[in-house]
């Protein structure tokens, strides 16, 4: 079989939750819906960590952040780290990314060839936490419920001035491969930082749910004491006793977050537009970097093992897999080896690093291996958390907080802990073995710790005096673009027009 192209959108901080089988009925997605009617949509899709470099560094390697030492937004992605980048590259392809992926540390690419943008956030190590000071917040780059209270319209923001460029250049990057210029197969990345806070959206999208019958959680605000420790240290890393969230500044954000899905929505289409216009085919892979909250029991963003934060939309179109829903737990770790398995590369040789699995042989109606691993070792904790998803359970352990086990299929919201649960003992006790199996929480812990430390005396010293920063820089030769006094003007127009002309 020829080593089809592969286009992978992803988009930031998009609960998979609003994604039961695609996008819920009642969001104004039509092309998502249009690509969920050809897919294989992945119902119980989970994140290696719920939040951005740590989720996109397990997507990126199909490794934890244990193993990759991603543990938050400021740890670097080290540049021996194989991704699916350099897989599908040295297999052939050329591979290009378009958006963020939140690299963190002097390798900007991690096997792209190209890179069209620069990213939104720091390639440093400026956000890194400090275990050692437990309570501890840093304002100005820790969330607050600043997202929460001023959600509304505008018609420019930072994000969207991002999105808008990613959009534009993935657009042209086809065209580009559709000149024919590059015999080889493409992997092309593009990746949004929307529906992420803050919670601001244009008119046009804002409108669109005005009457929307979801802007209110299903599981209202619980009184601080009634959350779990870890949800107790969200809300402190959250700033949440200097706002007062209102009940129409909740329905605000939520419609502003609805909102930018119907953005992204019209960016994905017009992408997909330039894909079927050019009459080129593509593997086409939808996902998430984590989720988002959203006010469900009052907590917002993500950080947590509940679904809103650790769950993504996930769902892959192409051509030979019949389109189906797949209810079974799987994750992001799973999608390198699944492209690999669709490169044809050997998976024996990856499978000695990866922590994921192709999903191919599910489309068939075979099962994943073993449990869904989920990790988190960043701000609100001071110790790693862990969690497992395998049949209808979640279970989740931190050194510093009691056991949670849920039963998804019975309890969808998460609200009833049934770890002491007498009927589930021996369900417990299988999880608690898996855990043991997998995880030694000291040594993590432990890890976590030394990698905090050497990163901020590093981060401290370098910006003193001279900095150099490791945000990459998009260069482009203008004297190579368009029409130059080197080039054969004949020549050029032909070999840039799609289709050729006579």
């Amino acid at each position: 079989m020829a080593q089809p192209n592969i286009l992978i959108v992803m988009v930031d901080q998009l609960a998979g939750t609003f994604f039961p089988d695609g996008p819920a009925d009642w969001l104004h997605a039509p092309h998502l819906k249009a690509l969920a009617a050809r897919s294989l949509r992945f119902a119980n899709t989970y994140t290696a960590s719920p939040l951005c470099a740590p989720g996109r560094g397990g997507f990126m390697s199909s490794m934890l952040p244990s193993k990759t030492g991603i543990y938050d937004n400021a740890a670097e992605f080290r540049a021996d780290i194989p991704t699916f980048a350099h897989h599908l590259r040295g297999a052939g392809y050329a591979t290009c990314l378009s958006g963020k992926m939140h690299f963190v540390g002097p390798d900007q690419l991690h096997g792209f060839e190209e890179r069209l943008t620069t990213d939104i956030y720091p390639a440093d190590f400026g956000w890194t936490p400090d275990y050692r000071k437990p309570g501890e917040r840093i304002d100005w780059w820790y969330h607050n419920m600043g997202s929460v209270t001023g959600a509304g319209v505008a018609e420019i923001s930072n994000q969207m001035e991002y999105d808008d460029e990613v959009a534009h250049l993935a657009e042209a990057k086809l065209y580009d491969l559709a000149r024919g210029s590059d015999e080889r197969p493409w992997c092309l990345t593009v990746s949004f930082t929307h529906p992420h806070d803050p919670y601001v959206a244009r008119r046009r999208y804002w409108d669109l749910y005005e009457s929307c019958a979801h802007l209110s959680p299903q599981v209202a605000a619980l009184d601080y004491n009634d959350h779990d420790p870890h949800s107790q240290r969200i809300f402190d890393a959250n700033d949440w006793r200097s706002y007062d969230i209102t009940e129409d500044h909740v329905r605000r954000a939520r419609q502003a977050y609805f909102a930018n899905i119907s953005y992204l929505d019209d960016k994905i289409g017009a992408i997909l537009r330039v894909l079927e216009d050019t009459r080129q085919e593509a593997v086409v892979v939808f996902v998430s970097d984590h989720g988002d909250m959203l006010g469900e029991r009052g907590l917002w963003f993500k950080m947590s093992m509940f679904d809103g934060s650790s769950r993504v939309p996930l769902m892959i179109s192409m051509a030979g897999i019949k389109p189906g829903r797949i209810d079974a737990p799987v994750s992001t770790l799973d999608v390198g080896p699944t492209l690999a398995d669709l490169a044809g590369i050997d998976l024996a040789a990856i499978s000695e690093w990866t922590d994921g699995e192709s999903l191919l042989p599910m489309a068939s109606g075979a099962a994943r291996s073993g449990p869904v691993p989920i990790e988190y070792a960043a701000e609100a904790t001071v110790a790693p958390i862990v969690a497992l998803r395998e049949g209808d359970f979640k279970f989740v352990r931190c050194a510093i907080d009691p056991e949670l086990l849920f039963n998804l299929a019975d309890d969808p919201n998460e609200r009833i802990n049934l770890a002491g649960d007498a009927r589930l003992t021996q369900t417990l006790a299988g999880f608690r073995a898996a855990a043991d199996e997998r995880w030694d929480l000291g040594r993590f812990d432990a890890d976590v710790r030394a990698s905090q430390a050497r990163r901020l005396v590093v981060y401290d010293a370098l910006r003193k005096g001279g900095y150099y920063p490791w945000d990459f820089q998009p260069l482009k030769t203008a004297s190579e673009r368009f029409m130059r006094n080197h080039m054969d003007l004949n020549v050029l127009e032909d070999s840039q027009r799609f289709p050729r002309g006579e």
